[in-house]
């Protein structure tokens, strides 16, 4: 089976070479569409071999990437951004799974690099050719639109998924966020997409998001619930066929109402993430809602309860630091010195530049009598703070001043 890279840049000379050398070795062409770029970008490109094509961008993601497709000459197509690269030891699997004669679709777990709630994500990027599959709507570009008509079509085909991390994706950390103004674009597109599809529970769910993130509450709810609305009165025959009615998305509309309302209605807030974790998709995905979850429940001082949450967050995801770090300060508000110490230790082994673990580290080793011990993670957090946060630095220094302690 020959496999296509199709991607659409502009200016990424920084990012691309990373991103093409971890698919150069298994793809069988490399085709890249350029929307403007004034860097290095196309010259880059064409070192790994890749063909190169000019596009004038249109402010729609959904047409370039249909443009990109229009290139490829392989059987299957893979997808990557730039800030994306695919994970080397995901590729026997992958190569097997396009062997498979009837996938149409293959699904693949992308982890948010430096994401602290949320950090896996499901993306169709891995797909087979054929002449009924392009990506839709203009931000937040996929396919799922037309693969859910395909397959209500040809009954033949179905969709795989590699439970296993694919993609390890940077692109959504707050420095590359703000850098590129990713979130004026998404809300421009997405508003201009709403207009003629006011319910849409896809659309719903990624704008009513981002209209929580940024501060506007009232309009995230009621665009979250919409979607929420929506999809509960499909009937369930016709739901099969609709993409956008899936558990994933569901889960995502719950999840967003959850943080729309922990500071107005806690209890709300907890309903939604319940239910955002009883949805029928990949475990690692619910994990924004069972952390969430469990910082309300400590919040309340239900302790025991939130407790059991984090380790919950931490069977799914061994490897997530910021479910060892709240295990901790749930252990340290038990009085469990002992394992609320262990869990910030491996909080730092997975994060090593974690200032917040490293202090509350600190004061659990003061608690327990080990000074010098306590006074060395101190120490490193505000080394850490100076670098992230000069004045929570200055805030600890004064705090260890006041007890009489001198770093």
């Amino acid at each position: 089976m020959n496999l296509s890279l199709c991607m659409i840049v502009k200016n990424e000379e920084t990012a691309l070479p990373r991103c093409l050398t971890s698919v150069k070795a298994i793809v069988d062409e490399m085709v890249v569409l350029d929307t403007g770029s004034t860097d290095r970008t196309q010259e880059i490109a064409q070192e790994f071999g890749a063909r190169v094509y000019e596009f004038e961008w249109c402010n729609d993601f959904s047409v370039a990437r249909n443009e990109s497709l229009k290139y490829a000459q392989g059987d299957w197509i893979l997808v990557l951004d730039a800030d994306e690269v695919l994970v080397a030891d995901i590729v026997p699997a992958l190569q097997q799974a396009i062997k498979t004669d009837n996938h149409l679709v293959i699904n693949l777990l992308r982890q948010e690099v430096g994401a602290e709630q949320s950090p896996y994500s499901l993306v169709s990027r891995l797909f087979r050719q054929h002449p009924n599959l392009y990506f839709s709507r203009p931000y937040h570009a996929l396919i799922d639109d037309s693969a859910a008509q395909v397959l209500s079509q040809e009954p033949q085909w179905r969709v795989g998924y590699l439970p296993e991390v694919a993609i390890w994706h940077e692109g959504y950390q707050t420095g590359a966020i703000a850098g590129k103004q990713k979130l004026q674009k998404a809300q421009t597109a997405m508003e201009g997409f709403l207009a003629n599809h006011p319910e849409d529970p896809y659309l719903c769910s990624k704008l009513g998001a981002l209209y929580v993130q940024t501060g506007h509450l009232n309009r995230g709810i009621e665009l979250l619930q919409r979607g929420l609305a929506h999809l509960q009165g499909i009937p369930a025959g016709k739901a099969a066929h609709l993409s956008q009615d899936n558990a994933t998305v569901r889960y995502e509309l719950h999840y967003h109402l959850g943080i729309a309302y922990r500071w107005t209605n806690p209890a709300e807030a907890e309903a939604h993430y319940q239910a955002a974790v009883q949805q029928s998709i990949p475990p690692k995905l619910k994990l924004g809602a069972y952390n969430n979850w469990g910082n309300l429940l400590q919040a309340k001082g239900h302790l025991t309860g939130a407790k059991a949450v984090y380790q919950q967050v931490l069977q799914i995801d061994p490897n997530f630091a910021t479910g060892h770090y709240n295990l901790g300060m749930a252990l340290k508000a038990l009085g469990d010195l002992a394992g609320a110490i262990a869990a910030y230790q491996q909080a730092i082994g997975l994060k090593p530049d974690y200032a917040e673990a490293y202090q509350n580290l600190g004061v659990a080793l003061l608690k327990t009598g080990n000074l010098p011990a306590s006074l060395s993670a101190f120490r490193q957090a505000i080394t850490l703070h100076e670098q992230q946060q000069p004045s929570e630095a200055e805030r600890l220094h004064q705090g260890l001043r006041e007890l009489g302690f001198t770093l």
